[in-house]
């Protein structure tokens, strides 16, 4: 899994106001993830659909790999 700028309620108290306020935002998307949008992704590569999947990156990221 490769994601994104993902919100968790470690990012206030990691970063000051201001990045907290932009967090995100320089995606395609323009908004940060949230947990519910990625977590669907590990799921799918957790279960038995997944079987013969192997050393894929998944890039759950709100588009930023285009922008590369």
């Amino acid at each position: 899994m490769a994601p994104g700028p993902i919100w968790t309620p470690l990012i206030p108290s990691s970063f000051d106001a201001e990045t907290v306020a932009k967090f995100g935002q320089d995606t395609p998307m323009g908004r940060m993830g949230q947990p519910s949008e990625v977590a669907p992704a590990y799921l799918f590569l957790a279960s038995d659909d997944a079987s013969y999947i192997t050393g894929q990156v998944i890039h759950v990221n709100g588009g930023e790999i285009v922008n590369g």
